[in-house]
């Protein structure tokens, strides 16, 4: 297809990065805004960027991300996953460009025990998947028809802080890590969720899409295959998520499937996970 002129907000972070690199690989020419250079809570500098920017779509990559820190926190939470992604969704809109938010599994209670599909009903039980939920609806209301809302799960990736590395460095320290069992979802490879989402962006899809790694996991069998694939030899035990006392409550199973056709599919989580520690081989 032909180039197309995207915007990314947030693209400092772990996703963002990977994002701008995608969106660049593919021919795109790519506008890359990190929080130091938008403040998304600044309705008028997003609708000023936006409008200079003139692009075909914008991917808003900017959010709160401490989920725990939302729990005492959650008006500042909401302000930037809710309010925030509503003025990059109304500058979008106001500019004629398709907005693609991405959202998160914790808007589901975790009580299912079949994948959630796009239709599932949503019920967060802590302040970051209100945040998101939030987020989500308010850019529904800005950019009715010309959106696309994106759940993932479970993120890691080379630029940012993530489960895969704590692992791998704990695991070099420790002989023997405790992790929980009890929590299952769909780990996701940042360099393969971000040309999915420059995907979304070229074929215009609309509407509430899942994307994630494929097939599903628990964080203690995630850790266990990080360490089998890495050659660490640090003995993993099951733990509780009761067991961590976390502040902020974690769904015990928030696994994501897609019930559309047209919805782009991940590789399995384990190839992202090699394809993750490779790069991170390389860089060394």
């Amino acid at each position: 297809m032909s180039a197309m002129r995207l915007l990314v907000t947030g693209a400092a972070g772990m996703l963002g990065r990977d994002l701008v690199a995608a969106a660049g690989d593919a021919g795109h020419e790519v506008v890359a805004l990190a929080r130091a250079d938008l403040d998304i809570l600044d309705a008028a500098a997003v609708t000023a960027a936006v409008r200079a920017a003139e692009p075909d779509a914008v991917i808003n990559c900017a959010a709160w991300t401490d989920v725990d820190g939302a729990e005492t926190a959650e008006a500042g939470a909401t302000a930037v996953n809710g309010t925030g992604a509503g003025h990059v969704a109304a500058a979008a809109a106001a500019a004629g460009a398709l907005t693609v938010q991405v959202s998160s599994d914790y808007v589901f209670d975790g009580l299912a025990t079949a994948p959630y599909g796009e239709d599932a009903p949503v019920a967060p039980q802590s302040a970051y998947g209100r945040s998101k939920l939030a987020g989500e609806r308010a850019v529904a209301a800005a950019a009715p028809g010309a959106c696309a809302i994106v759940r993932a799960s479970w993120l890691f990736g080379p630029h940012g802080k993530n489960f895969v590395d704590t692992m791998r460095r704990l695991g070099a320290e420790r002989e023997e890590l405790a992790v929980v069992d009890d929590q299952v979802g769909c780990p996701t490879y940042t360099g393969h969720l971000a040309p999915a989402l420059v995907d979304v962006a070229e074929r215009g899809l609309t509407g509430v899409l899942h994307i994630a790694g494929g097939g599903r996991c628990s964080w203690f069998d995630l850790a266990v295959a990080t360490f089998a694939e890495t050659g660490l030899n640090c003995r993993v035990r099951p733990q509780r998520t009761t067991d961590l006392d976390r502040p902020a409550p974690r769904p015990a199973f928030s696994a994501l499937a897609s019930t559309r056709a047209n919805a782009p599919v991940l590789p399995p989580w384990r190839d992202g996970l090699r394809a993750h520690l490779a790069r991170l081989e390389v860089a060394a």
